[in-house]
């Protein structure tokens, strides 16, 4: 456990095992799910993979949803790399200003999950189909990081060329 501990990465740590801390632990309070795992091995693994979703949900949906509304903008992804070849410091701005992303999708999950509680409470039909539902959202994000993955490595390569 301590070897897997020692390879998380700091970004790692900030934007997805401490946000999947964060939210299990709100997530308790706030909501009646009870997120936080008594098993420090299976909570290390649930934590990191519920920051992992959160920091998924920050990427495709809260970033270009605030690029939509003129709340960011963002450069271009070539200039990014010309900038942070210059830079060093480039790179841990992004990773913080990755980490404030994700946060701002864990407070707007958060919310998701409270509304979602009403609706399981007013429709019996939503709460048995529940787990239907995690895995069908799940599948499409996944699968929508997956692409959108895909074309930043090809980028890369294309910029390295």
């Amino acid at each position: 456990m301590q070897e897997l501990l020692n390879k998380l990465t700091s970004y790692n740590i900030f934007n997805h095992l401490l946000p999947g801390i964060v939210f299990a632990v709100i997530s308790s309070k706030f909501t009646t799910y009870d997120l936080v795992q008594s098993d420090i091995i299976t909570g290390v693994f649930l934590y990191y993979l519920m920051g992992l979703i959160i920091s998924r949900i920050g990427a495709l949906i809260i970033e270009p949803l605030l690029r939509k509304i003129s709340f960011i903008k963002l450069v271009s992804y070539n200039d990014f790399i010309v900038a942070a070849k210059k830079d060093d410091k480039i790179e841990v701005i992004s990773e913080t200003n990755n980490m404030y992303r994700t946060f701002s999708s864990l407070f707007a999950v958060l919310l998701f999950l409270k509304a979602y509680e009403f609706a399981e409470n007013a429709i019996p039909f939503i709460k048995e189909t529940r787990a239907t539902i995690a895995i069908v959202l799940l599948l499409a994000l996944f699968l929508a990081s997956y692409k959108k993955q895909t074309n930043y490595i090809a980028k890369r390569v294309n910029n390295d060329s």
